[in-house]
């Protein structure tokens, strides 16, 4: 979705306009950002793709990253919550929580072991 958000930034009005429907204020707060929020959706398009090309693999690093990615995430669903009083967000806590748990559990952190 991140690649999907840089792509409607770069070309408003385009084939992608109706994603905005989905959450209008985002729009309105990226657009904000001006080019920073294109810098923004790519590097997190690109946090994304490695992490999950990582974990295909089998990578330790594409462990850490992931966990990375969720633990941003996580602060940032907490943050939308604290400081905007988006409720919302809420529900991306305990997803997280859970994905990361998962990812340093004994059966996946034996999968990232080298030589498996």
């Amino acid at each position: 979705m991140s690649g999907v958000t840089a792509v409607a930034l770069l070309v408003p009005g385009g084939a992608l306009e109706g994603i905005w429907r989905l959450n209008p204020q985002a729009r309105q707060d990226l657009l904000n950002m001006g080019s920073w929020a294109i810098v923004l959706m790519v590097t997190v398009s690109l946090a994304c793709a490695t992490s999950a090309a990582g974990l295909w693999i089998g990578a330790r690093w594409g462990q850490r990253t992931a966990v990375a990615v969720l633990a941003v995430n996580l602060a940032g669903d907490a943050a939308n919550a604290l400081f905007r009083g988006d409720l919302r967000t809420l529900i991306g806590l305990p997803i997280a929580a859970g994905l990361i748990a998962y990812l340093f559990s004994t059966r996946v952190r034996t999968y990232f072991q080298p030589g498996n």
